[in-house]
């Protein structure tokens, strides 16, 4: 490869990211989203960063892309028309759900709607056994009326979940040869090729989400394919959730596992910045104009969960409390909360400030863009109080408009608060501020880590403006803002291997287990992820398959997941696994129980396409470069007023200092170096920052 593009959609801008395999240099280029039409936005990104660093299409040997496609049709509820077809009696699972819910004591709580109402979800006569075997065949007469219903119905997509096909799948084979034939032009999902796990309602909402997302997905990706194949560029690649991409049909195969495309790849970046900067233990901090994202790194790598909900508030938090949409596919444990640059500030009937979750996006977008927005942002409200320059963003192309902005805050904020206009700007920070260090709790103080024992990565067009004041709150010591930080996520997508899970259920016990069975299991994973990787032109020498394996104790209702050392499953084997699990289990509970016979629910595999390792490097000025420009004022609620110095990131020297206050400014994303604090840039272009006595930050 030569050059490495990686393209992310975010909920105000555009990003890109490229990085010359040759000479180690990166870039970032950043333009507005096009919510209306996100490829047209995605391919006017592409065209200016390969305007601007000169690169060829025959250059271009790897491009990534991470898309909110799939989460926006859930959140928006504007998915595909589907029908869903159960075994008889059972077509109301989607309905039924499980007992959690987010909130127990709110007895008026609605559950998030199902993604397709009864009249849509139908019933065949079939039923497999808790035991594999089949207890009543297919009614195969009832096919053809089947069919007729869902054409009645104008379904766009079928999803197809019947009793216990994880373990034996013929009736689902069988119904879904009929009706692909029967509808050549729509998806159809069957449960036991998109989640052959045992949970009924898990498998059935996975499958659900799969055929609601998957036609705006594939053709979503098919529009984008060809305009870059037309432009000559290589096949696309898609983050997936789990930190590692797939090539685009993968994708369409399976939505489910593009969830948090964009997040994920911010914390693949950040574990990358864990290893490269010698700081393993990190606390990853991703701020865009929309949403902030908080992720744990520990020893240089992130952890991910099989169980995840979207929808409904449930992203906050990695645990499953019934608000929305189950999906069992890989996650990366994060939190994320509607905290953006463009999350809109407004006062509430009882006269309390309040911050999002409404955002202004890119159209209109904050205030201050000057494109037609009204109501104030924490953008609007950083620019107010000096943090952000009328000049920062866009190396200057985007002029802000201050004026606009503090009219807004102080007529939609400061006179109803009967307070001035800096006051209201700070309270709104302050806010937001609040917000973001609570979804770095969820990743640390919840799992049972102290923050202070964590450096900090920010990164986000906006997270570095506000990582200091982060830390203060958090009791860190350090962060870390990493090169092109308003596009780091776009970096994290090239920065990454080729990965697709595979899950097969086996229930089984150490007592019972047959390693024979086992291992044709795993062979069997290994066959199939082996021809992906062949279909995605992956060498027999970058092929590396993992295995792991979901296990508890009897009685248990929940399994901790554990790694399956190299070579053929044997006896020997078998007991290494039960040992490893009493060994999580103690680490994970407290204690253990090794008189009790370890179950073994589900074997897991990944198929990983190992890519070239990727080196963040953005070469620091020449020694005794001038960096300074010209100074403001700017506004923290330990000093009010006070002018700080504002330095041109791409001026400073490998070494430099700079004391706070201060603002650095570069073409992506703005720094604030609060009173009490301290920058230095390092020979790889990372800004180190550390307090240099106690201090507020603002």
């Amino acid at each position: 490869m030569t050059w490495r593009i990686g393209v992310d959609i975010g909920g105000t801008f555009t990003d890109v990211a490229v990085v010359d395999d040759a000479s180690g240099r990166i870039g970032a280029a950043k333009t507005l989203t096009t919510p209306r039409d996100f490829v047209s936005g995605v391919l006017e990104a592409l065209g200016s960063a390969m305007r601007v660093y000169g690169i060829a299409p025959a250059d271009v040997g790897l491009l990534c892309h991470a898309t909110t496609v799939v989460t926006n049709a859930l959140l928006e509820e504007k998915g595909a028309r589907i029908g869903l077809v159960a075994t008889r009696g059972f077509r109301d699972v989607l309905e039924l759900r499980r007992s959690s819910r987010g909130d127990l004591y709110d007895l008026f709580q609605d559950p998030p709607a199902t993604l397709t109402p009864r009249r849509r979800r139908f019933e065949i006569t079939e039923r497999i056994g808790a035991d594999g075997q089949i207890v009543t065949p297919l009614a195969e007469a009832e096919i053809d009326g089947l069919i007729a219903d869902l054409k009645a119905e104008r379904v766009e997509s079928i999803a197809v979940s019947l009793l216990f096909s994880f373990l034996n799948p013929t009736h689902e084979q069988s119904l879904g040869r009929r009706l692909r034939g029967a509808f050549p032009d729509i998806p159809v999902y069957l449960s036991s090729e998109v989640l052959p796990e045992i949970r009924e309602f898990e498998r059935t909402s996975t499958t659900a989400v799969c055929a609601y997302v998957g036609p705006i997905l594939g053709s979503y990706l098919a529009k984008l394919e060809a305009a870059t194949r037309q432009r000559g560029l290589p096949a696309l690649y898609l983050m997936g959730s789990n930190g590692g991409v797939f090539e685009a049909p993968e994708g369409v195969a399976m939505p489910a596992m593009a969830v948090e495309s964009g997040p994920a790849a911010g914390v693949v970046g950040a574990a990358l910045v864990a290893r490269q900067t010698g700081k393993l233990d990190l606390l990853s901090f991703d701020m865009g104009g929309t949403t902030a994202k908080a992720s744990l790194i520990r020893d240089g790598k992130y952890e991910t969960t099989p169980e995840y909900e979207v929808g409904g508030g449930s992203n906050v938090t990695r645990f499953m409390n019934g608000a929305g949409h189950p999906i069992r596919v890989p996650v990366i444990d994060l939190a994320e909360v509607s905290a953006g640059g463009g999350s809109i500030a407004w006062v509430d009937r009882a006269g309390a400030l309040r911050v999002g979750p409404k955002s202004a996006g890119a159209e209109p977008g904050p205030v201050c863009y000057g494109r037609g927005g009204t109501e104030p942002t924490v953008t609007d409200c950083n620019l107010m109080l000096g943090y952000l320059g009328q000049h920062s963003l866009l190396a200057g192309t985007m002029a802000l408009d201050l004026e606009a902005a503090a009219a807004a805050i102080e007529k939609r904020l400061a006179i109803p608060l009967g307070v001035d206009v800096q006051t209201a700007a700070a309270a709104v920070i302050d806010i937001v501020n609040h917000a973001m260090a609570e979804a770095l709790k969820i990743v640390s103080v919840q799992r049972g880590h102290d923050p202070r024992d964590f450096a900090l990565a920010a990164f986000g067009g906006a997270g570095p403006l506000h990582a200091a004041a982060l830390a203060e709150e958090l009791g860190i010591a350090s962060v870390v803002c990493p090169p092109i930080p308003g596009a780091f996520s776009a970096l994290g997508l090239v920065g990454t291997d080729l990965r697709r899970d595979y899950v097969r259920t086996v229930y089984t016990t150490t007592a019972t287990a047959d390693p024979s069975v086992l291992e044709a299991a795993f062979g069997a994973m290994e066959a199939e992820g082996g021809a992906m990787l062949e279909r995605a032109g992956i060498d027999a020498a970058r092929r590396r398959f993992d295995r792991s394996v979901d296990a508890r104790y009897a009685g248990q209702s929940y399994e901790l997941n554990v790694p399956v050392a190299g070579g053929a499953v044997d006896a020997a084997a078998i007991g290494g696994i039960a040992e490893a699990f009493h060994r999580h289990h103690a680490k994970t509970y407290g204690h253990d129980n090794r008189a009790e016979p370890v179950q073994f629910v589900s074997l897991r595999l990944a198929a990983i396409g190992v890519i070239p390792p990727l080196t963040i490097r953005q070469q620091p000025a020449v020694a005794g470069t001038p960096s300074a420009k010209p100074s403001r004022e700017v506004w923290f609620r330990s000093t009010g007023a006070i002018t700080a110095e504002v330095h041109d990131r791409a001026r400073i020297a490998e070494g430099a200092v700079v004391d706070g206050p201060a603002v650095v400014e570069s073409l992506e994303s703005t720094i604030l170096i609060p009173p009490g604090w301290q920058a230095r840039m390092d020979g790889d272009g990372f800004i180190l920052m550390a307090r240099t006595k106690q201090g507020a930050a603002q």
